[in-house]
């Protein structure tokens, strides 16, 4: 039975809330009145149901997703596929590390079936679907840390650049990381692709076998994780200098490896403090330039 999901202007009157099990959505469109109620209204028609579909499919999409082959039905659940595809010829990965990008996407996707905007965003728990026209920005804050607040630094992405996604993977929050990193940053040209990518590197930042890293089976953890026995990081200890800039060398290799193929227009990779930006993509700002209405690069999931 389709359950219904919480559906709901936030109080400033301008954003939509939609929430449903996992899946926690702000909407803001900018536009004309009739427009903006229009666009609401088709994402709150897609959004009921949206989670059932994915849930009809659930073991096919925790399996390791095939580099070609794809059994899924649903409109998501492939682009979840088609956004993880790049990777699976030579690393484990399953369409789900592209769930909260692949939602936001589809949700937008919907608004902008109905009615133009100068400027809208789904976000998706920090897996952000943009949508930009004219002289149109959207102003991305950087966290340290997914789990803390305060924004590292700003990045402007503007309607010129063919950025149309944002993700955040890492350590902290409330998916699993194979990595080290406190969190990176992805802008790409979908939110598909920037929260596939995002798991990529998040994992490639690393120091196998340092015995500072903390790591236990994903199933320990959630009996039914698509990562299975995979080791996932809990804690990392104290590491020097050096040990942190070759935990970072190791995700800014995998980062560029992505940028020069186009699979993203940007990445910044955070570490104990110390941050590497890849194709700096995007026009950094101090935290006190941000602008009202900034959003945070919070992740959901990896």
């Amino acid at each position: 039975m389709t359950r219904l999901p919480q559906i709901a202007l936030l109080p400033d009157g301008k954003r939509l809330h939609l929430q449903d099990g996992p899946i926690d959505l702000i909407v803001e469109a900018k536009g004309r009145d009739g427009d903006i109620r229009a666009g609401y209204e088709a994402a709150a028609q897609r959004f009921t149901g949206l989670l059932d579909e994915l849930c009809a499919e659930l073991a096919e999409l925790r399996k390791p997703a095939h580099p070609r082959l794809c059994a899924l039905q649903g409109v998501v659940a492939r682009r979840m596929h088609k956004a993880v595809a790049p990777f699976a010829a030579d690393c484990f990965i399953t369409p789900m590390a592209a769930v909260a990008g692949s939602v936001a996407e589809e949700i937008l996707a919907a608004m902008l079936r109905i009615a133009p905007f100068d400027r809208a965003y789904v976000n998706n728990g920090g897996d952000i679907a943009l949508h930009l026209t004219g002289p149109e920005k959207f102003t991305v804050g950087l966290m340290d840390r997914p789990d803390r607040d305060g924004v590292m630094r700003t990045m402007i992405v503007d309607a010129g650049m063919p950025t149309r996604g944002v993700a955040t993977s890492g350590r902290h929050g409330r998916s699993f990381s194979l990595g080290i990193a406190d969190a990176v940053t992805v802008l790409a040209r979908t939110a598909s692709q920037a929260d596939a990518a995002a798991t990529i590197i998040a994992n490639a930042v690393d120091l196998p076998g340092h015995p500072a890293i903390l790591r236990i089976p994903a199933t320990d953890l959630q009996p039914d994780s698509d990562l299975g026995v995979r080791l996932v990081t809990r804690d990392v200890g104290p590491l020097s200098a050096g040990e942190i800039d070759q935990a970072l060398e190791a995700g800014a290799v995998r980062a560029g490896d992505l940028l020069t193929s186009g699979l993203i227009e940007g990445a910044a990779l955070r570490l104990l403090g110390e941050t590497v930006i890849v194709g700096a993509t995007g026009s950094a700002v101090s935290t006190s330039q941000a602008s009202h209405g900034t959003t945070m690069a919070r992740m959901m999931h990896a």
